[in-house]
């Protein structure tokens, strides 16, 4: 799984997408909301520190997953 962090503009909020290993996308949250079912991802447990790769995540860098 791949995540990237898209810069907002104006009245648009950053936001997070996460694809797969084919770069198809398969969640699509804004970056600044709390994180809810993540379980659907395969993330249940990880909230916080996904929250935390998300602090410190670059602007438009894909990178892999890995938690």
């Amino acid at each position: 799984m791949y995540i990237i962090k898209v810069k907002g503009k104006a009245k648009i909020p950053d936001y997070i997408q996460l694809r797969d290993e084919h770069f198809v996308l398969i969640a699509y949250f804004r970056a600044d909301r709390p994180l809810k079912n993540m379980d659907r991802y395969g993330l249940a447990g990880k909230e916080e520190a996904l929250a935390a790769l998300i602090q410190n995540l670059e602007f438009g860098k894909l990178q892999k997953l890995e938690l």
